[in-house]
């Protein structure tokens, strides 16, 4: 069974950082590019960012450039995503997706993943 647990997510100030992580288990890690998603209040999902299998190839939505950096460990299964000088439009349910240019929302739907808020 397919399995992701995301944590990381918390509450914090516009310009802040936060490090979100997704343990993943259940398939062959390395072999799959993986992606964040994400969903904002009131609004509709959407992709963040998407990495290939060994990371050769990385790939972010125009709103995130130069300040997320999406990374991953492929010997423990891991995929990470380092948010710098976070802005309020950042603020939303954080979720990790099998394939680089993912379009699976539906753990995001259901509200799994991990919550970020930015805010003064």
């Amino acid at each position: 069974e397919v399995q992701f647990v995301e944590s990381g997510g918390a509450m914090v100030q516009p310009g802040g950082s936060l490090r979100l992580s997704c343990a993943a288990s259940g398939f062959i890690f390395s072999n799959d590019g993986m992606s964040w998603v994400r969903q904002a209040p009131g609004k509709g999902p959407e992709w963040v960012s998407g990495i290939s299998p060994q990371g050769l190839t990385i790939e972010y939505r125009d709103s995130v450039k130069g300040r997320f950096t999406i990374s991953r460990d492929n010997a423990k299964n891991m995929l990470y995503l380092q948010m710098n000088r976070l802005k309020p439009e950042d603020t939303g349910l954080y979720s990790c997706a099998r394939g680089r240019r993912s379009s699976d929302y539906e753990r995001v739907l259901r509200g799994q993943g991990t919550q970020v808020i930015v805010s003064s």
